[in-house]
């Protein structure tokens, strides 16, 4: 059967912690969106990996792939491969052939939009990893794939075609000089050339490199137990998030067929567990209708006067901030925080279909008194209870809140080890109010960040 990891929110919400914990039963698991802007931490026997590509079964020795609706960075994936080796692991990635690759002229694409976008405060927070390039290389049929890597001639002929195109980007659109880049091998077709080529040698004498769709196929008849892990967030997704704020690709569960090459019934017969963050998080620009408190020293109407009611909610983002450990596992950015957003998990329940939920950071806000949840929103004198359709219309929005008591803090490893019963009474209150707005069950409980620090109720295999 397959179960799919989806995050339910803008990300961060802790899905390779849960991939981990329900990857015991899996054969293979399968990234099938995203990058390596995908950051990600794995507790294992004490032991903390941070990946940003490689899926998180790599952990548990688990079979793993990138399918075709990835775009990836060989240097990233090679270094990670290295790094899990060094450290004892005998990780089994396949990449597909139709996936795309991430080129340092992407990279460099993308830091310089950001960088013209920030001049008029409308960056969008992405990594500088180079994602959003390579997608549109991907939708503008000029993008290099996995399978060109393996043929010398047509990644030349690939790179010929590609190469000068951003070389007039740069210089004509851009107005800034080749030679004074800092990579300026970025534009050098001999050097792509080289560097890509090698790339292509090491995935063929590994056998990395696998026609994902068929193999997928060919493991599911067999009767592996297939499970699909979705990066980014809902919201962040390309069509159904808050446009432009988002990723470039479907990190939703439909994504999820398209993404690895399944038929859409492999999916939708299986299970779909949505990832929430008992709180709200995000890293860049955008609406946050029930926010707290921005980035320290960037919240709009905070002065730092002790009588200014920001004081307080500012004071309360920073406490969550730093109980959560709210900083970017790849760029170290520290997040904006808010209470949770219900109207959005909503959106994200319709259009994931989740059948399950996986809820973490429960002992995040633990010891506050009480705890708030943005149940609906106000908009133009109208209670909506989802999300409006575009970004412009949500960033309207004026979040209308409900209050619970708050719940105390305790020995959560103790709690993890007696199960759910073992929660505060006050949590569970917190946890059956979501299982009823998304009519969906809540399978596990993230109280910690190791594997053992979870509360399964239900296991989707």
């Amino acid at each position: 059967m397959t179960v799919t990891i989806v995050g339910s929110q803008l990300g961060d919400e802790g899905k390779g912690g849960i991939v981990d914990v329900y990857g015991e039963a899996a054969d293979v698991v399968v990234r099938y969106q995203g990058g390596d802007n995908a950051g990600h931490t794995v507790v294992h026997e004490g032991e903390e990996y941070k990946l940003s590509l490689v899926p998180s079964g790599a952990i548990r020795g688990k079979v793993n792939v990138l399918g075709n609706g990835c775009v990836v960075n060989p240097r990233t994936l090679f270094d990670e491969l290295d790094a899990l080796r060094e450290r004892g692991l005998d990780p089994d990635v396949r990449v597909a052939r139709r996936a795309h690759v991430i080129l340092p002229y992407h990279r460099l694409l993308d830091g310089i939009e950001e960088e013209v976008k920030s001049e008029d405060d409308d960056e969008i927070g992405t990594t500088g990893r180079g994602i959003g390039p390579t997608y549109e290389d991907k939708a503008g049929r000029r993008g290099v794939r996995v399978g060109d890597l393996l043929d010398p001639e047509v990644l030349r002929d690939r790179l010929e075609y590609a190469v000068p195109q951003k070389r007039a980007l740069v210089e004509d659109v851009f107005g800034l000089d080749v030679d004074d880049l800092d990579d300026p091998e970025a534009l050098d077709i001999e050097a792509l050339y080289d560097e890509f080529a090698g790339y292509g040698e090491r995935l063929a004498e590994e056998d990395m490199t696998v026609n994902a769709g068929d193999f997928l196929a060919d493991r599911l008849a067999a009767g592996d137990n297939v499970m699909f892990e979705g990066a980014q967030g809902t919201i962040l997704d390309i069509d159904h998030g808050n446009y432009p704020f988002v990723t470039s690709s479907t990190p939703t569960a439909g994504g999820a067929a398209v993404g690895s090459g399944v038929a859409p019934s492999a999916v939708g017969g299986g299970e779909v567990v949505g990832i929430v963050k008992a709180y709200l998080s995000r890293v860049g620009s955008g609406p946050m209708p029930t926010e707290l408190g921005g980035v320290p020293g960037d919240t709009p109407g905070y002065d730092g006067d002790p009588e200014n009611p920001e004081t307080e909610r500012e004071e309360l983002a920073t406490y969550i901030r730093e109980e959560g450990g709210e900083y970017g596992t790849v760029t170290g950015r520290p997040r904006r925080v808010g209470w949770l957003d219900v109207p959005m998990l909503r959106h994200a329940a319709r259009v994931n279909g989740f059948t399950g939920l996986a809820v973490n950071h429960i002992d995040t806000l633990a010891g506050l008194d009480e705890v708030k949840v943005g149940h609906a929103y106000r908009l133009d004198g109208e209670e909506l209870h989802t999300m409006p359709a575009t970004t412009e219309r949500w960033a309207d929005c004026e979040a209308e809140f409900r209050t619970f008591d708050g719940w105390e803090d305790c020995d959560w490893a103790e709690v993890a080890e007696e199960g759910y019963d073992a929660l505060p009474g006050n949590a569970k209150t917190y946890l059956a109010y979501l299982e009823d707005e998304l009519d969906a069950d809540v399978y596990a409980v993230g109280v910690g960040p190791g594997r053992s620090e979870t509360v399964v109720r239900e296991y989707p295999f």
